[in-house]
């Protein structure tokens, strides 16, 4: 704690991480499996990468925002699991103010940016499926470029107020917070003052957040469903769906899980049941990613296939 000086006031100068349990032989179990979830993620994810770099077929756009959706799920598990692990086997589960202000900016900036990447990977396959003839004409390398860097900055400049709000509130004591990592909601119930005008504000920001590229995606996937509708032959039609699945699966497991906890009404804040689902969306789906993809991707199987027999891709 801080001591204000002249002011009979203590400030929070780290936090207290209460994770999943207190008991150490579930924490020694939850330990093991949480490494085993967070290095298949790092390794499918890698993999994803490698493949994509190595072999000159998957110089696409559409393997080129995969592989930046790679790279996200990567520097997102990271920013949260690593402590989370240190945390099940450590005594002390301490986070120092300033440590928990940059994992909850990072974290945050990697969540945001992930949205709006969905957006633009929808739009890659709008494009791919509506206007196949001028598909790398009109998502020519500098667009691309264009897109993945927009995200990314969209991702860091809305993180940035979203931290901001939550930690500039006065943290006084207690400081103990009822999570794994320093999520906004479960820090900002901590706050010695009336959040309620603050949650208000965040509240619509992260449901604009939620809310926008939900409908984008939903109109982008309109549009490819009508033109799919319109393809006579059912097996050019069924490999039109297909190319689609991979993402909107994968947009599911990520926009379920985020929505309820960013859109719900405060009321309805339960810090044990928004650990679980925090970590479907921040775990499993960097986790789920490469194998959605790798397994209905025949691409992807093609370049692994190749590593695997000849120790390159041609």
């Amino acid at each position: 704690m801080w001591m204000i000086p002249g002011q009979n006031q203590t400030w929070v100068s780290e936090f207290i991480l209460l994770g999943f349990s207190s008991d150490p032989t579930t924490n020694s179990i939850l330990f093991i499996v949480f490494l085993l979830i967070y290095l298949s993620s790092v390794l499918g994810n890698g993999l994803i990468i490698l493949l994509i770099c190595l072999d000159t077929h998957l110089h696409t756009p559409m393997y080129f925002f995969l592989c930046i959706l790679a790279m996200l799920d990567m520097g997102y598990v990271t920013t949260t699991m690593p402590q989370m692990l240190v945390h099940l086997l450590a005594h002390s589960k301490t986070i120092s103010f300033a440590g928990c202000w940059m994992q909850m900016y990072v974290s945050g900036a990697l969540a945001i940016t992930e949205c709006t990447l969905f957006v633009v990977m929808a739009y890659d396959r709008y494009v791919a499926i509506c206007y196949p003839l001028h598909y790398t004409v009109i998502l020519n390398w500098g667009l691309c470029i264009r897109l993945a860097s927009g995200s990314l900055v969209c991702g860091f400049l809305s993180a940035l107020l979203h931290t901001f709000f939550t930690m500039s509130l006065p943290y006084c004591g207690p400081n103990k917070v009822n999570h794994y990592f320093c999520e906004g909601p479960a820090v900002r119930s901590l706050a010695c003052m009336d959040t309620h005008l603050i949650e208000m504000i965040d509240q619509v920001l992260s449901i604009l957040m939620c809310l926008i590229p939900i409908s984008l995606i939903m109109t982008s996937y309109i549009h490819i469903a009508m033109a799919i509708l319109k393809i006579k032959s059912t097996q050019a039609r069924c490999k039109a769906f297909s190319t689609c699945a991979s993402h909107l699966t994968v947009v599911t497991f990520f926009y379920g899980p985020s929505s309820y906890i960013y859109m719900r009404p405060n009321s309805s804040f339960s810090p044990e049941r928004d650990k679980q689902i925090s970590l479907f969306y921040n775990a499993f789906t960097a986790l789920l990613n490469p194998i959605v993809y790798s397994l209905r991707n025949k691409d992807i199987k093609r370049a692994f296939l190749k590593v695997m027999a000849h120790g390159r891709v041609d």
